[in-house]
């Protein structure tokens, strides 16, 4: 274990590959299906596979979705596309090369601003943006001995995110992809599911000293399969190639995978000095002009983002920095909430019931938000019981919302009545209760005036259970107040 004074020494630097496999119905450059988890070889045909004579075609989806990215992350869009071979050998590739796009990415530049734990904030810079196909699937499969290949995967479209090496701790890149997860998902252009593959991530990982300008030699960790390994896998790289360097080891640039049993780290193959790829124009693809008129139909269709929607939730809705995070972790429950807003003023109630109550019961019974059987309107319409005074949030919480999640035709305040549940708020009929309870509790209220005003919750608990919970609790609290001041 190396101590704080030896790491201090050192600045870790960290670039993250994102691929995230796009949400088209067919693949990059052929009209096979990309629909997951079928037979394996099912989804192939003569031009996945690069059968002679075949020739490829453009997915146009694919490019908008790899723009709409693009423009998430205020990237610069490349008007003029041009595609390239990346050749190299591996079972899985059918074709013998990946079509993917080389010196002229879709998007360049960009940036995806991160929020760390202790509120920091800090934009992580892109380099680019590209459009590529995806690779099949090596299978090793429990009894055989050959490694089978699936091609369904095989042409599936991605775009590859690539940042600058701008992060600077284990917690800055796993922010950073949480932010790209959000991002892609509320885009609608990857489901962003780590366990089937559609989001995967490879990191370029060194360290130098403290205060150093040149970067050390960079090691490319692959085959994590979640955010946490990714950031495990990044901690143990740091302690390595500090351990390496503090004995005076060069620190070899290669690839490496991640054992997330043992928490590791272990070499794959070397780099050489050249790029281990040979790129050459691919002659079957015309190039891709993106003109105005399409570029601006892409922009009218992007939806709103999870920045603008926290800046909302906070400026314009008044709530907390964590209320707003939590709100918009989701697309679909910040939505939901959007819309509850417009039909209610009292925003920090509606905050309180959505990351209450709401997401209890979704968890609970592992539901998506497109599950919850209480519309927006009706919610409100509770909010604004308890906001006229009519029910207490217990009441509303314990009695009636658990009636509107059974029946989602009925209104709160229908259930309200027919439970009789709406709240006494009048003196007149309060105030008798309140009497009646201090003179059933004389010696507690000898205790009260003698200075143990904690006893007014006890009060407060017969006079609401005298009145079976029907007495509003503010009124309560004043009468209370009155008789056992005077």
């Amino acid at each position: 274990m190396l101590s704080a004074d030896i790491k201090n020494k050192y600045e870790l630097v960290v670039g993250l590959e994102v691929h995230a496999q796009l949400l088209t119905q067919s693949k990059m450059y052929t009209s096979d299906s990309t629909e997951f988890g079928n037979l394996p070889n099912t989804h192939i045909s003569v031009i996945t596979l690069g059968h002679p004579g075949t020739l490829p075609k453009v997915n146009r989806k694919a490019v908008e979705y790899a723009i709409k990215m693009g423009l998430a992350c205020n990237s610069e869009i490349t008007r003029t596309n041009i595609f390239a071979r990346k050749n190299y050998f591996y079972p899985d590739l059918p074709k013998g090369y990946q079509i993917t796009q080389d010196k002229g990415p879709i998007c360049v530049g960009g940036e995806v601003p991160v929020t760390l734990s202790d509120g920091t904030k800090k934009s992580i810079t892109l380099t680019r943006i590209h459009m590529e196909e995806d690779a099949g699937k090596s299978m090793h499969l429990a009894g055989e001995v050959d490694t089978l290949v699936d091609f369904n995967r095989a042409g599936v479209p991605l775009i590859e995110i690539v940042s600058e090496p701008d992060i600077r701790s284990s917690e800055e890149a796993y922010a950073y992809l949480v932010e790209i997860k959000k991002l892609v998902r509320y885009l609608d252009i990857c489901d962003g599911n780590m366990e089937e593959g559609s989001l995967r991530c490879d990191a370029n990982i060194s360290v130098r000293i403290r205060g150093a300008k040149e970067y050390g030699k960079k090691v490319e960790v692959k085959n994590m399969n979640s955010f946490r390994n990714v950031a495990r896998a990044i901690e143990h790289e740091f302690e390595r190639q500090i351990e390496l360097a503090e004995a005076g080891i060069e620190i070899v640039s290669e690839t490496r995978t991640f054992d997330a049993t043992t928490g590791t780290t272990a070499s794959m193959r070397t780099k050489e000095d050249l790029n281990d790829y040979r790129y050459f124009p691919e002659p079957d693809l015309s190039p891709v002009i993106v003109s105005e008129e399409w570029l601006e139909s892409v922009k009218v269709s992007m939806p709103s983002l999870p920045r603008e929607l926290h800046r909302k939730f906070v400026d314009s809705f008044g709530l907390p920095e964590y209320d707003a995070g939590v709100l918009t972790d989701s697309k679909e429950i910040a939505l939901y909430f959007e819309e509850l807003c417009g039909l209610t003023t009292n925003y920090k109630a509606a905050s309180n019931w959505m990351m209450g109550p709401v997401k209890s019961y979704l968890n609970e019974l592992t539901l998506h938000i497109s599950d919850f059987p209480i519309q927006p309107k009706r919610l409100a319409d509770l909010i604004a019981l308890i906001d006229e005074g009519k029910v207490s949030f217990s009441v509303a919480s314990q009695k009636i919302y658990p009636v509107m999640l059974e029946d989602s035709s009925r209104s709160p305040l229908e259930i309200a009545q027919s439970l009789n549940l709406i709240q006494e708020s009048d003196e007149e009929s309060i105030r008798p209760i309140v009497e009646s309870v201090l003179a059933e509790n004389e010696a507690k209220v000898a205790e009260y005036r003698s200075g143990k005003k904690g006893l007014m919750g006890m009060f407060m608990g017969q006079v609401m259970k005298k009145s079976q919970g029907k007495a509003d609790p503010k009124v309560a609290t004043k009468i209370l107040t009155e008789l056992l001041e005077n």
